[in-house]
């Protein structure tokens, strides 16, 4: 019979010029990782496509499903290979309507990479659908056909394949360098850090949690949504950073109107001094103008200056419609909306301000011990890695705990 695979398309890595071979080796790697408990073979290239081994017909749906979800997968089609033999090709492409959408009418579309091949890729077309259409009694539609066969004759194989998953997209996670974002239990964050991934970029979480001022959910749900993106091979880490104190301490000797912008400020702070460690080259928030008090021109404005890196927010044109329809997409709706107590919502003023300057919130900032607060929120914090094979780790002997606190780590 047949060797069933995944046959991998993608479509930005095409324009990548002499680059092109580290960003198909990076697809390489991230795939080998997403189904390496499904196969028994590794992932490899043939003209212009990537080839993902079945080694068994059990776990096929799964196995397309994991590489579909991978960034730089553009489409993935359920393959046989069979010889660049017509008889063959006819027998598998009957094969291939076993596993594609039931349906009345078909086409066929053939490719050729290699012109030696004696048959064009017209006269496959009509053979095959001949073929197809007298042993399943199938009509032909070549204008909006129920199933589309797709026959590719590519080096000296041909590939047929009736099933097709789309892809993600995108770049390989890890040829966009590193990125820490801020990771909420809510609905936007996680859509703006999986924004990055499919740029390419390696995530690394930080989440601000409200402990001990709070309970833990927000904890839990943010580590549950790291485990959806984790799916992705985009997500190499999450550090936790309990919060709580500290906004209190902003909240006891700052105006009220500026709490929010002075918790944000420090934010940044914290996660800069992450991304210094970890060597990531920018920050990322999934901030939207004008969805909330502090996500206006001005509050953004007057945050800002906190970071000496660059704050990306992927999701600032983006309406709350439009992140809500991505976040059901990826996975992270029905984690974001559980209720629960976070540090957004910890010693709220009754009317924030909504047009600081950036002159306010300095002045706002002098009473304030900021670089002790930094290091304080650094030696609380904790991590959990995630599966990642693009994730080169910071320099951590031990995992942060009470015993180990994270900038003792870094000076060990």
């Amino acid at each position: 019979m047949f060797e069933r695979v995944a046959l991998v398309h993608y479509h930005e890595i095409g324009l990548k010029g002499r680059n092109r071979a580290t960003f198909e080796n990076r697809l390489r790697v991230n795939l080998d990782s997403a189904v390496a408990d499904l196969t028994d073979a590794r992932c490899y290239r043939i003209s212009s496509r990537l080839i993902v081994p079945m080694s068994s017909v059990a776990d096929a749906d799964e196995l397309l499903d994991r590489v579909a979800a991978i960034p730089g997968v553009s489409y993935v089609g359920d393959a046989f290979i069979t010889a660049r033999d017509i008889g063959e090709i006819e027998a598998a492409a009957l094969a291939s309507l076993a596993n594609a959408e039931p349906g009345g009418s078909f086409a066929v579309e053939a490719r050729r990479s290699n012109t030696d091949f004696e048959m064009r890729s017209h006269d496959i077309n009509v053979a095959v659908g001949q073929h197809v259409g007298e042993r399943t009694g199938r009509r032909v539609d070549l204008g909006d056909p129920d199933v589309k066969i797709s026959i590719e004759v590519v080096q000296g194989s041909t590939y047929v394949y009736s099933r097709r998953l789309e892809g993600v997209g995108g770049l390989p996670v890890g040829t966009a360098g590193k990125v820490v974002a801020l990771l909420s239990a809510g609905i936007d964050s996680p859509v703006a850090a999986w924004r990055l991934m499919k740029r390419g970029a390696v995530v690394v979480g930080v989440h601000f949690s409200g402990v001990p001022h709070t309970n833990d959910l927000s904890v839990r749900l943010a580590t549950d949504i790291g485990h959806v993106l984790e799916r992705h091979e985009g997500l190499g880490r999450l550090y936790v950073v309990p919060f709580g104190d500290l906004q209190r301490e902003i909240s006891l000797k700052s105006p009220p109107s500026l709490r929010v912008l002075l918790y944000r400020r420090l934010m940044l702070r914290v996660a800069e001094a992450i991304a210094v460690r970890e060597g990531a080259r920018a920050l990322v928030t999934g901030e939207s103008l004008g969805q909330v008090a502090s996500q206006t021109l001005d509050n953004i404005a007057a945050v800002d200056p906190a970071a000496t890196i660059p704050v990306l927010r992927p999701l600032i044109g983006t309406d709350k419609n439009e992140i809500v329809a991505e976040a059901r997409r990826l996975g992270t709706y029905e984690i974001s909306i559980q209720h629960h107590d976070d540090c957004c919502t910890l010693f709220m003023p009754r009317m924030p301000a909504t047009h600081a300057t950036i002159a306010e919130v300095d002045l706002a900032e002098t009473d304030l011990d900021l670089e002790r607060m930094v290091s304080d929120a650094i030696a609380s914090a904790s991590y959990e890695d995630f599966r990642c094979p693009a994730y080169r780790r910071a320099e951590h002997r031990r995992r942060p705990g009470k015993d180990a606190p994270a900038d003792e780590e870094a000076a060990g």
